[in-house]
Formats: C-alpha cells, structure tokens, sequence
C-alpha cells in the first residue's frame, strides 16, 4: 500500500511520455528521478508518535509531498523537455544506508531527498564524497545546526529550517511583545540540548534573558518525580513566558494550562515555529494544503512542505538551465540566483555558505498562525531573511561546491 499511488504516478508520467512521442510530434521528455530516502525503522514514523500528533511532528511519509510537487509542476517541465518522476527507497535500518545509496548511484539518480532522523543523515552525509557521480541532497526534515556548520557538505541543501532560525523567529516574536524573561524547561535528549543552544544564542542576539534553565524528565522512578511535576518546574514567578524544548513532544503537551502561574507557553507546543502550518492562509497556501489533502487524506507539516519545496527548486533549477550539468546546477542553487516561490510571501533562495533556504517562520498554534518572521524592524545590511539563522560572517561551515 506504502507505494502504490507513487507507482500509479509513474505510470501516468509513462502514458504522458508516449502521448508526446505519438501526438506531439517531438521526442519523449528526458525524465529525471527524486528519490527519498528514509529507513524502514525511523522513530519519527512510529505508529504511537504518529497518533499522538505532537504539534508540527510528522505525520508521514515525505515521498507524499513529493509527488505533490512533481505533479503540479508537469506543465512548466513538458515545456523545457524535462519530466520529473518520485522513486521511494527505504533501507532496512541505518547499517542498510550504504547498500541503498550504491542502489541510489547505480541507478543514476541526481537528486535525493534525505527523509532520515538526523543520525542518518549525518552518516550518508559523511559516506558521500564530491565528484562525479555524486547526487545533490536536499535535507527535509533535519534541524541540526551542525549540519548547516562544522558538519556541512556542499552537497546537501537544506530545505527545512535550521534550530537556530527556528529559535531566532521565536526570540524576534518575544522581543517583539517586550516578553524578555524566559523561563526554559528542556529534555535531555541530544536534539533537546542542541535547541536550547539555538535558544541561547537567540537570546542573546535579541536582547532577552533566561530566567532559569531546568530540565525535565518523565519517569517511573519516584526518586524523579519532581523533575515532571508541571507546577514545581514553573514555581518560581520571575518569569513572562515559558520556554519548552522538547523533540518528543510528550511533556510538551502537559504544559498547558498546568503552570503555576499564568503565563504562556511556547516552543514545542502553545506557540511554535514552524517553516509550514495547514491553516496558513495566505500566498496561495490553502490551495496548496488543498492538493495535499486530497492526495494524503492528511494535512501538510513542516516537513511535508520542505519535501515540496525541495522538489520545487529541482523544477526551478532545470526550468532555469534545463541542460546544464549536475555540478552547474548546485552551483546555481548555492549561488542564491534561481528564486522559488514557498508560498510563503517572498521569493525563496538558498545560502551560498551553508546551503540552506531562506524562509520566512511561522509563528503557529492550533487553530492558526499567530505571526511570520522576521518581523518589522529587525534590519540587515542586505536580506532581511538572514536575520533568521546563521549568518555568513558566524558560519563555521567551510565546505563549498
């Protein structure tokens, strides 16, 4: 059932192909294929996370949206002679990746969206040399600063935004509201640790201060259970608002309502950043969660739109220069020229020195989207979007294509 509609699009892609040939008069379209990567045992896709629906979590497979975009994008690439194709692959487990990225190479793919927990990405990552051969990555689902940082590669994109300009939207809102003092309850799993990092450096770029730092735990043990008591955390009333960092989202959705004293709740649930909400409602979104809703039967996360939009810059790319080579193509997408339209306002580019996408933030809870970042008057000598994320004078990535 996983690849069922995927083969019935290949297949209309097949008949479309044969029409041009025998109707068109020219020859067949040159058809290109996306793969998505993922892994058969990826955590993120566990039924019971699936069912609790944590706020922006995945809610399934990205090869989903994928096939959104190729599908809306037939048109622009039957006029440049070009056609697009999704192909799923999914390894076993991580120790699998390496067979399924030969299979990958094999096949001659130029073009892989790495749907993976942030472990495997840096392993495929790390096994992938430059050179001939070698596809382009576009990370969809991975937040890691030091994939964008020490970490980096030339050649992956990263279409999903990073924990630092996740955290710079959130800190632009609170400084926006004067909510300087920050009470911060976190996990301690590494992505948790990682996030509040990003908070700490946001904090410090806007001007606001961290009350307290706590972490949480959710335990059986009677020894911890002050570290998941709601009230005792959030005892302490210097505060204006509370911060939750939690990649799991489970004590996140305890918070609410359930602190000590009356103050809103933001980060992981409440008040959350995100690159994609489902009732986004401007720029031509609803029609956009409008096709995804008929394909899926469910609605569009952030991740789902990073998985579209990275296919959207493969259309825009070979719309651009529908025969250039492989290498000129990054090169032209890391070079910030070729613009595509994320539905979300502004023409979206990439970063020359770290590859990821410019993008406004959503600001969103769960009935709608409260505000976008970056927000009037936060300035920038050249691209206000830059305010959001690692800049080029503080990246730390030296990897470039």
């Amino acid at each position: 059932m996983f690849f069922k509609k995927y083969v019935v699009l290949s297949l209309l892609t097949l008949v479309v192909n044969i029409a041009m040939v025998l109707f068109g008069g020219g020859a067949c379209a040159a058809v290109q294929t996306i793969a998505v990567l993922g892994v058969h045992n990826d955590p993120r896709y566990a039924a019971r996370q699936i069912d609790r629906a944590y706020p922006d979590h995945p809610t399934g497979r990205a090869v989903d949206a994928a096939s959104v975009a190729v599908e809306e994008s037939e048109p622009e690439m039957a006029a440049v002679g070009q056609s697009l194709i999704v192909k799923p692959f999914l390894a076993a487990n991580a120790l699998d990746l390496a067979r399924v990225m030969m299979q990958i190479k094999a096949a001659k793919i130029q073009y892989v969206l790495l749907d993976l927990p942030v472990e495997a990405i840096r392993q495929v990552v790390a096994d992938t040399s430059a050179g001939p051969g070698a596809p382009i990555f576009f990370n969809i689902g991975a937040s890691a600063d030091d994939l964008r940082g020490l970490a980096c590669s030339a050649l992956v994109l990263h279409t999903y935004p990073s924990a630092s300009m996740l955290s710079d939207a959130l800190a632009q809102f609170l400084a926006s509201k004067s909510w300087t003092q920050l009470l911060v309850l976190h996990g301690q799993k590494p992505q948790d640790k990682l996030q509040l990092d990003a908070l700490v450096r946001s904090a410090k770029r806007y001007g606001l201060k961290l009350s307290k730092a706590l972490p949480f735990k959710i335990s059986g043990d009677p020894r911890e259970r002050d570290l998941g008591n709601t009230r005792l955390l959030t005892n302490d009333k210097n505060h204006d608002v509370v911060v939750v960092l939690d990649t799991e989202g489970e004590f996140a959705r305890t918070l609410q309502y359930n602190t000590q004293w009356p103050r809103p709740v933001v980060g992981a649930v409440g008040l959350v950043p995100m690159a994609w909400h489902p009732r986004w409602e401007r720029n031509g979104a609803p029609q956009l969660n409008r096709r995804f809703g008929r394909l899926t039967h469910r609605t569009m996360t952030s991740q789902d739109w990073a998985a579209w939009l990275a296919v959207k810059a493969v259309v825009a790319v070979l719309s651009e220069r529908p025969q250039s080579r492989l290498a000129e193509q990054l090169q032209l997408l890391r070079s910030g020229k070729i613009l595509i339209d994320g539905f979300k306002g502004p023409a979206l580019s990439f970063r020359a020195w770290d590859g990821q996408l410019r993008q406004p933030i959503l600001l969103g809870h769960a009935d709608g989207v409260a505000a976008s970042a970056p927000f009037e008057g936060v300035l920038h000598p050249s691209e206000v979007l830059d305010t959001l994320g690692i800049d080029e004078s503080e990246t730390a990535c030296r990897a470039h294509p």
